[in-house]
């Protein structure tokens, strides 16, 4: 059944590239950007996956080597939130929000038996769970850094009628925090009626079996809404209490 689906080949690889060039000729078009975009995008997607196919291949064998795939996508991922954040070298504090939702999800999934302590079942649940945690932490930190710059004044009044520091930042920050879970919480709505999420279309395409499958998105989409609102939680009070900072902003190092 999944060889009905989609099949690597000649015929996969044209379509992708036929795709990737439309994909670069809309931006030219609609002047969204450089039109390399979408074919870099490809290739490096490309080569990952490819480096990804061979090592998961060995390291789903075993339970240490899964954990160690992980350590290095956690890593890469406190990368990428600490990048989107543009927040310099404070912003690997940021690891304490990914390793919250981490921390949380995955171990109570391993306790309760739900989740076997296999390589084949750890890689799979534990990447979803931290991508979707890096996600939540990058957006809530680059909204509350954006929100204090552009609302410094209000922190300022704040702190000129007594407030600490903490909290009057965290009355500037506090409101961004539900925009950085919108995302999670609109795909556990819309789950089934607009979209058919991987984990779900991944374990049919596998089994068969639409109970399974459905018994494993929803799995994957409660985790998802708990790893996100600590992964949140954490940030927006690494934010407030100025660990998370830009240069030049309130509570942070001056410019130059």
């Amino acid at each position: 059944m999944v060889n009905s689906v989609a099949t690597p080949g000649i015929g996969l690889a044209v379509l992708c590239v036929v795709m990737v060039v439309a994909a670069s000729g809309v931006y030219w078009a609609a002047r969204l950007g450089s039109p390399w975009v979408a074919p870099s995008a490809a290739v490096r997607a490309t080569v990952q996956l490819a480096v990804v196919a061979v090592v998961l291949a060995a390291a789903l064998a075993r339970v240490w080597s899964a954990l160690l795939v992980l350590a290095v996508m956690f890593a890469a991922a406190v990368v990428t939130s600490a990048r989107r954040a543009r927040a310099g070298r404070s912003a690997t504090w940021l690891a304490l929000a990914l390793g919250a939702g981490m921390g949380v999800v995955v171990p109570a999934m391993l306790v309760s038996g739900v989740v076997p302590l296999k390589g084949v079942a750890l890689v799979p649940i534990g990447g979803i769970v931290l991508g979707g945690a890096m996600t939540a932490t990058s957006l809530s930190a680059r909204r509350a850094l954006d929100s204090l710059e552009q609302r410094r004044g209000e922190v300022e009044a704040a702190l000129s009628l007594g407030f600490t520091d903490r909290d009057a930042r965290m009355m500037v920050i506090q409101p961004t925090a539900a925009d950085a879970l919108l995302p999670g919480v609109d795909q556990t709505r819309t789950v089934g009626l607009v979209t058919l999420p991987g984990a779900f279309v991944g374990v049919l395409v596998a089994s068969g079996s639409a109970a399974q499958a459905a018994a494993v998105q929803l799995l994957v989409l409660i985790g998802l809404l708990l790893a996100q609102s600590c992964a949140v939680a954490v940030t927006i009070e690494l934010v407030a209490r100025a660990k998370v900072h830009r240069r030049g902003e309130f509570g942070g190092p001056p410019r130059g």
